[in-house]
């Protein structure tokens, strides 16, 4: 029997139709909505993978980079209150090609400490302020260790951040919708429900399990 057939269809004519158009609706924003999010639902499953099984990838140091070098006084000034930071990420960022945004700036009457972080990508640069000498250090991991910072958006900035809650929005619509289609189908909603429940519970141990 097809599956048009396997609709509830009690009620008045006003209602079949009403409850037709809305199946027919939520039909089309399930499959639609699923396809848009295919690849963003894969690379999060991907990476879950990638995350939970470390051993069985590669993400080990891709390259390092050790370096050295000697600034301005003017670029650093004699205190914090002649320090223009902006000027001296930009004349870092120009000098060694960072294109990772600043995790942190700290400075002292000692030194200063710059530090860039981006998806798989440290940089830190350390300054002495008496004899105006630096030390850069860069590391750069492979790109497993690149996907799985994507997947926890650790150091990925505002714009992937809101990537991370579209999708998140995006897998619950697709999660429910699914549930509210199998509501149509007579034939199939009871054993659908039995399913449902059974991976709850499933969920459920394996959460109690693993916290107590």
């Amino acid at each position: 029997m097809k599956e048009s057939d396997d609709l509830r269809t009690e009620g008045s004519p006003r209602r079949r139709k009403l409850r037709q158009t809305l199946h027919t609706v939520m039909r089309w924003l399930h499959i639609y909505s699923s396809l848009f999010g295919l690849v963003i639902t894969l690379f999060f499953a991907v990476t879950g993978l990638t995350l939970n099984h470390p051993q069985w990838f590669d993400s080990g140091y891709e390259a390092v980079r050790d370096e050295s070098g000697v600034v301005d006084r003017d670029l650093i000034g004699l205190s914090d209150s002649d320090l223009d930071k902006l000027q001296l990420v930009e004349y870092f960022r120009s000098a060694h090609q960072i294109h990772a945004p600043v995790r942190d700036i700290h400075s002292d009457e000692y030194q200063i400490n710059i530090a860039f972080a981006g998806p798989g990508y440290t940089a830190d640069i350390r300054i002495d302020r008496d004899h105006l000498e630096y030390q850069f250090n860069e590391v750069r991991l492979g790109i497993i260790a690149v996907i799985n910072d994507l997947h926890k958006g650790r150091d990925t900035g505002p714009f992937w951040s809101f990537v991370i809650d579209v999708s998140a929005v995006l897998l619950i619509f697709i999660s429910l919708s699914g549930v509210l289609l199998l509501c149509w189908l007579k034939r199939r909603w009871r054993s659908g429900l039995i399913t449902i429940l059974a991976g709850t519970l499933l969920t459920m141990v394996a959460f109690y399990l693993t916290t107590v």
